[in-house]
């Protein structure tokens, strides 16, 4: 799984040298940021099944036709996938949280996931709108303080462009 700390190495073993100066400032930075993204990583996980249901509740608001007859929420069951896809996401930016990179959105979640979507002929854009008001919804200090949550609004940015 990459973490920083992996992406630093892995970059200076292939280039064939020691990790240079700014290298190592950018695993300090990292480092430093950890007791923000646990927070924010351990907030998420209290409250994930009440946040992927707000997402989810906004998508489908949002593109009521998606209840229609032969679209991606036209069964009970096709709902319940969506609302797990979104846990997904949220899960997979829990696990980003601790680990201090992309590296589970990279590997779990995001590669391949359009081309999943298109083949499914499933719509991204309500995931974009889950995520989105998820992003919008989330304050500090009501929900995170405000280094938490900009770690945390930072990796729903990062899903919501991957899937944009």
């Amino acid at each position: 799984m990459k973490s920083v700390i992996t992406t630093v190495i892995t970059s200076a073993d292939a280039a064939g040298r020691f990790p240079s100066t700014s290298d190592l400032e950018s695993v300090q930075g990292s480092i430093q940021r950890a007791n923000a993204r646990l927070e924010a990583a351990e907030k998420l996980a209290s409250g994930i099944d009440a946040v992927a249901k707000e997402g989810y509740d906004a998508a489908f608001k949002k593109y009521p036709f998606l209840n229609q007859d032969g679209e991606a929420g036209d069964t009970q069951v096709k709902k319940d996938k969506c609302l797990r896809d979104i846990k997904h996401y949220l899960r997979l930016i829990n696990y980003s949280l601790v680990v201090g990179g992309t590296g589970p959105l990279d590997e779990w979640g995001i590669a391949g996931a359009r081309e999943v979507y298109r083949s499914l002929n499933l719509p991204t854009a309500p995931y974009v709108t889950a995520l989105t008001y998820t992003r919008d919804r989330a304050c500090a200090p009501r929900d995170f303080s405000p280094q938490a949550l900009v770690e945390f609004r930072n990796l729903l940015d990062y899903v919501i462009n991957s899937l944009s």
